[in-house]
């Protein structure tokens, strides 16, 4: 299943009241494992960005002067957002600004029906608990030491790490050595993962027969017989 983990930065709070997006970043899950493929832009807001915003994300209004506008990029977000659903941090918000982004160009806005919210499942999972997106990187154990200021493609891998966490934990991947070679599409999208990488130091072995001895098979006939009523008597 693919799904697309994505981030945004914006001048305010409330696109309604003349907030704008600045930035997006998107990162590109399959089977809750990151395939390396990302989308990231900066947009020209065409208005001034008030600075406790730039105090959060470290945008000016003169860096984001020479970026492009959202229509010149809506395509290409569009084309790599694709239908998959997506998943925020407190989703709402970003849903929220990247929709209205989408009707000031003339474009539909996303169905919310794809919308995923990361905070709304940390809420079920860890009830009372602080829910920010620092807080759950605590918790968990990711390393968000280069997050100086908010980023919207550095939160998105972030949230991508975060996500798989509350949604099963790294063991997800465990059967994925098994299923790789049978699945074209995964193994395309992630040559680097750990199944393809063959180990120097610890050779492949073939499988070692575990198939039980004559001798243990009459001990353990012997043993069952000792329990009354046992229920492994075939």
């Amino acid at each position: 299943m693919r799904e697309v983990i994505f981030d945004t930065e914006t001048t305010g709070l409330d696109p309604k009241t003349g907030d704008r997006m600045v930035e997006i970043g998107c990162v590109e899950m399959v089977g809750r494992v990151e395939t390396g493929r990302t989308f990231h832009a900066y947009f020209n807001p065409d208005r001034d960005m008030p600075a406790e915003a730039e105090r959060v994300h470290g945008l000016s209004a003169a860096f984001l002067a020479t970026k492009p506008r959202f229509a010149e990029s809506a395509e290409e977000l569009l084309e790599f957002l694709g239908d998959s659903n997506l998943v925020a941090h407190n989703a709402g918000f970003d849903f929220g600004f990247l929709n209205n982004e989408l009707e000031l160009v003339g474009r539909q806005p996303i169905s919310m029906d794809r919308m995923v919210d990361t905070v709304a499942i940390a809420r079920k999972k860890h009830p009372g608990a602080k829910l920010s997106l620092d807080a759950l990187c605590t918790r968990y154990g990711i390393d968000r030491s280069h997050r100086v200021k908010h980023g919207a493609l550095l939160d998105a891998e972030l949230l991508a790490q975060v996500y798989v966490e509350l949604t099963g934990g790294r063991q997800i991947g465990l059967g994925l050595a098994d299923a790789a070679p049978d699945t074209p599409a995964l193994t395309e999208l992630t040559p680097n993962a750990p199944w393809h990488r063959p180990s120097a130091d610890k050779p492949r072995r073939e499988p070692r027969p575990h198939a039980a001895s004559p001798e243990e098979l009459e001990r353990h006939r012997e043993f069952i017989a000792q329990i009354k009523g046992a229920i492994w008597v075939s």
